[in-house]
């Protein structure tokens, strides 16, 4: 673990009693269980105008847990101050660890962030483990490192509560567990999704909320989308798949990775007496890259949006937007900046962001272990492009492999597994026409016991719906 940038993701009860005893700094601040939203807002705001860091709620100054706190009273504190800062501090959701039995809470900041955060007034900022006022030298040279970005929080014309799905709403609220006290609508504002209008009486949606939760988002943001092809050589031609994908965001990052999963080659080699089956990319590299275009990209941009073209001997991610604030190509590697801090913050609650920032690195590796090039960066006069080499018709055959028959999958079933290697997905129309002599619902009996045995993943809804190998 790098003690010197926490993350939640790292802390095993190993990690975090060391950083406990390691004491506090710049990047990790101890806080008590009854401290004040004032006294979190401060802390938290000066860990986000800083370097980013981990706030421990429920521990004293010197490191040692508080007993008898009330996780769920903490964590609604701190969204509490973040609504304290100007402007309000998006963060992930608070996360509460047992520590010898003594809960604590652990509050996530990630590093760049794109505002500089004032409370009441007064610009903060950590040096070793305390707070202090910005001087005005680092506050000017804060602004100019930060442009203000704000388009995700802005107010989308038209929109109202009624152009949100509230059961895309409901699963968010499930998976960061909010209990059903709690004021949904500030849990909202507090993640940038919605704001109150001008006489503070309702909500209203912002760019995020649409994004992230809307009906169709597509309906105000024309652009929000992302447009997969496949080409069978290495240049484009006439001859081509191509599927357009709308929907809020978490759907687009699913169909994406599903289209991409669909349409690589499949081969397999012998390693020893095992069978190993091969893949054209590594799948977590593949949906690495989707996820920080949707995360990252630049969404006032009209008229464009992100495109993810297949070739014989490679995948290319374009996202529109250029690397934002202080990030270059020179700096990737090391330097965090989110345009996009409050659908970043989502979806990482929401478990597509792992670790959010460090994504580059893991595809580095990745790519690496399956003896593949490193992933390729590069900056469009308008935008950012990440390409994936394969080894070209070295890497895979585009001829399915002999299917292995189970025991406890029926002949049908068997058959529907065959056309899926060979064409990567399969439809309840294509399961009729390999087996025309069934009715529609043994088709789909036979198709829903294939996802509940965890073989099939399924994609889309109704007629749109279809079925890939997982």
């Amino acid at each position: 673990m790098n003690f010197a940038n926490p993350r939640p993701s790292d802390l095993s009860v190993e990690a975090l009693s060391a950083l406990l005893a390691a004491g506090e700094n710049d990047r990790l601040l101890f806080l008590s269980a009854k401290s004040s939203v004032a006294a979190l807002g401060e802390g938290l705001a000066a860990l986000a105008n800083a370097h980013g860091g981990m706030a421990l709620v429920g521990v004293t100054k010197v490191g040692k847990p508080q007993t008898g706190s009330d996780p769920a009273e903490i964590q609604e504190r701190v969204i509490q101050a973040g609504l304290l800062t100007d402007p309000p501090l998006i963060l992930p959701a608070p996360q509460s660890v047992a520590l010898e039995g003594n809960p604590l809470v652990v509050v996530y900041v990630p590093p760049g962030l794109p505002h500089i955060y004032s409370l009441q007034g007064r610009y903060l900022t950590r040096t070793g483990a305390q707070n202090r006022a910005l001087t005005t030298p680092e506050l000017r040279r804060l602004l100019f490192d930060r442009a203000e970005a704000g388009f995700e929080t802005g107010v989308v014309e038209d929109a109202t509560l009624d152009d949100l799905e509230r059961g895309e709403i409901r699963r968010y609220l499930e998976t960061i567990q909010v209990g059903p006290q709690e004021d949904v609508g500030q849990l909202l504002v507090g993640r940038g999704c919605v704001v109150r209008r001008g006489d503070g009486a309702d909500y209203v949606p912002t760019v995020a909320g649409i994004l992230l939760f809307g009906r169709n988002p597509q309906r105000f943001l024309r652009s929000a989308e992302i447009v997969c092809v496949r080409y069978p050589g290495p240049e484009m031609s006439d001859e081509f798949v191509r599927q357009e994908i709308d929907g809020p965001l978490g759907d687009q990052i699913r169909q994406a990775e599903a289209f991409v999963v669909g349409n690589m080659r499949r081969t397999m080699r012998i390693a020893g007496i095992v069978r190993e089956d091969l893949v054209e990319y590594p799948v977590a590299v593949v949906r690495e890259a989707i996820v920080n275009a949707v995360a990252h990209r630049d969404y006032s941009i009209r008229g464009e949006g992100i495109r993810l073209l297949m070739f014989s001997d490679r995948l290319e991610v374009y996202s529109p937007g250029r690397l934002p604030g202080h990030v270059t190509l020179e700096n990737l590697l090391d330097e965090r900046y989110s345009r996009n801090e409050a659908i970043v913050a989502v979806l990482s609650d929401l478990g597509y962001i792992e670790r959010l920032g460090y994504g580059i690195n893991r595809m580095i590796a990745a790519m690496a272990g399956l003896g593949l090039p490193p992933p390729e960066f590069a900056e469009t006069a308008a935008g950012f492009q990440v390409t994936l080499r394969s080894l070209g018709e070295n890497t895979a055959s585009p001829q399915p492999q002999q299917p292995v028959t189970h025991p406890f999958f029926n002949e049908r079933q068997e058959m529907a597994l065959a056309f899926l290697r060979q064409h990567g997905r399969i439809t309840n129309s294509d399961y009729q026409q390999l087996i025309p002599d069934v009715s529609a619902e043994t088709i789909r009996r036979d198709l829903s016991d294939l996802v509940e045995r965890n073989t099939l993943i399924r994609i889309g809804s109704k007629r749109a719906t279809y079925y890939i190998l997982k």
